[in-house]
C-alpha cells in the first residue's frame, strides 16, 4: 500500500513552507515514526515523520517553497526491507606498491653536477629554435659555446626564477557563494524592514549599577545549583524586573490593531536567541507567577529547543514584550527593533567597570547601560523613561523583587 505523507501546517496563518533538507535518500527504507525531513517555516523548524514503514518516493524539492498540504512524499509499505549491502572496499593497490629500488643509472644521473642536468630545462624562444634547427645545432652546443657567467648573468636568472615561483604561488581565493535564503531569515528580513517602516521607533537609554546582582549570584551561586540544578544568571533578574515595569508602565506591553489598543492582562516576556537558523523569540509564559528558578530553567528550556531546531510555532507566538541580551556577544550600546506586533524590546549589554559618583565620592562599579526601543505612537515619553528608571531601581534593589517592586519602608510607614 502506497501512503501519502502531506506537508503539515506549522500555524493557522502559515501558508508556505520550505524543506531544509531530506534526511533520508530516496528509494531507501524507512522506518514508522523516523524522520525525515526538516520543514521550515517563517517561525519554526518541524519535523516530518513517516507514517508507515516502507520505500520512500520523494516528491517535493529540497530548498524550494511548497504549499502547506502538498504531498511532500509517499511510502510503499508492501516493500520489504532490504538488508543492507556490505560493499567491498578495494585497496587502492596502487598507493601500497613498494617504489623500485633506484637504478644504477638513475643514482648516476644524481650524482651529476646540477648544470648538467638543468640543460633540458632550458627553453628558447621560436626563432631561436629556428635558428639552431637550420644550423644543426642542440641547446647544450649553444650553451657550451657560451662565454664565462658574470654576477650580473646570475642576478638575471634569480630574478627570472623569483619571478616563476610568484606566479606558480596560488593567488587568494576570491570565489563567491551564492544559496537561498532560508525561510526564517527572508520573514526577518521583511519584518525588521516593516518595523522601520510602519512604526514610529525611539530609543532611551540608562545605566545601571550590577554590584547587588552581582554579588547576589557570587554569594548564592552554589546553592542555587543544588536547589534548581541551574545556573543563576542575569537575564531572571531583568525578567522579574521588567515583569514589575510593565504593571506600572502598561502602555509599554499594549499593541496596535486597526484602530484599536490592546493591552494584555497576562506577561508573557519573549527572549531573543541566536540560533544556527538565525534569531528566534521563544516566549516565556506568565512570567509573573515564575521564580528566579523556574525562569532560568524556562529560558534555558527554550533556548535548547529553538536551537536544535525543534521549537515550536504556539512556543514562538503571543509575547507581550521582549527582551534581547546583545552583552553576550559582547555589546556595549545598541538599538534593538521592536519585534511586531508588540511595542517595546528591552536591550541589554555587557558588563564594564566603569567610576561613577556614589555619594560624592568617585567609585569603580560593574555598569550595564540599558535600552528601550518603543513605538512612540502608543507610549509616550513619560511611559518609557519610567519604565526604565523602574527596571534600574529593581535591579540596583533586587529586594524589591519580593514586594512586587515596592519599597519596603514606604511600605512598613503606610505611604
Amino acid at each position: 500500500m502506497v501512503h501519502e505523507i502531506p506537508i503539515p501546517s506549522p500555524g493557522e496563518s502559515i501558508t508556505e513552507v520550505e524543506i531544509a533538507r531530506w534526511l533520508v535518500e530516496n528509494g531507501s527504507y524507512v522506518e514508522r515514526d523516523q524522520e525525515l525531513a526538516e520543514i521550515e517555516s517563517d517561525k519554526a523548524t518541524l519535523p516530518l515523520l513517516a507514517v508507515e514503514s516502507g520505500t520512500i518516493n520523494i516528491l517535493a524539492p529540497e530548498g524550494q517553497p511548497v504549499k502547506v498540504g502538498t504531498i511532500a512524499c509517499t511510502i510503499n509499505s508492501d516493500a520489504a526491507r532490504q538488508q543492507p549491502k556490505t560493499e567491498k572496499i578495494e585497496e587502492n593497490k596502487e598507493v601500497k606498491k613498494e617504489s623500485k629500488p633506484k637504478t644504477i643509472a638513475t643514482e648516476e644521473r644524481n650524482e651529476k653536477p646540477q648544470h648538467e642536468t638543468e640543460n633540458k630545462q632550458v627553453k628558447a624562444t621560436p626563432l631561436a629554435k629556428a635558428i639552431m634547427d637550420s644550423s644543426n645545432l642542440t641547446v647544450d652546443d649553444v650553451i657550451k659555446g657560451l662565454r664565462k657567467l658574470t654576477s650580473h648573468d646570475v642576478e638575471i636568472a634569480k630574478q627570472a626564477l623569483l619571478t616563476i615561483d610568484t606566479s606558480q604561488q596560488q593567488a587568494p581565493d576570491r570565489a563567491e557563494t551564492r544559496e537561498r535564503m532560508s525561510q526564517l531569515r527572508k520573514k526577518v528580513s521583511q519584518r525588521l524592514v516593516a518595523v522601520k517602516n510602519e512604526t514610529a521607533m525611539l530609543t532611551t537609554f540608562n545605566e545601571v549599577d550590577m554590584s547587588k546582582v552581582l554579588s547576589i549570584r557570587k554569594t548564592y551561586q552554589t546553592e542555587f545549583i543544588d536547589k534548581h540544578g541551574i545556573k543563576l544568571g542575569l537575564i531572571s533578574f531583568f525578567v522579574k524586573a521588567t515583569v514589575e515595569a510593565l504593571k506600572q508602565h502598561p502602555a509599554v506591553r499594549s499593541r496596535i490593531e486597526g484602530e484599536e489598543v490592546i493591552t494584555p492582562n497576562y506577561f508573557d516576556i519573549g527572549i531573543a536567541v541566536q540560533t544556527p537558523k538565525g534569531l528566534m523569540v521563544p516566549v516565556l509564559r506568565n512570567a509573573d507567577r515564575l521564580s528566579l528558578g523556574e525562569i532560568e530553567k524556562g529560558i534555558a528550556e527554550l533556548a535548547n529547543k529553538g536551537r536544535s531546531g525543534r521549537i515550536t510555532v504556539d512556543e514562538l507566538s503571543g509575547g507581550v514584550f521582549t527582551i534581547t541580551n546583545g552583552g553576550v556577544f559582547g555589546s556595549m550600546l545598541s538599538t534593538p527593533i521592536i519585534n511586531p506586533p508588540q511595542s517595546g524590546i528591552l536591550g541589554m549589554h555587557n558588563i564594564v567597570d566603569r567610576p561613577v559618583a556614589i555619594n560624592g565620592k568617585v567609585e569603580v562599579r560593574p555598569i550595564m547601560y540599558l535600552a528601550l526601543s518603543y513605538d512612540h505612537r502608543i507610549i509616550d515619553g513619560k511611559d518609557s523613561v519610567g519604565f526604565l528608571v523602574k527596571i534600574k531601581e529593581m535591579i540596583e534593589n533586587p529586594e524589591k523583587m519580593l514586594l512586587a517592586g515596592n519599597d519596603p519602608y514606604k511600605m512598613l510607614l503606610q505611604i
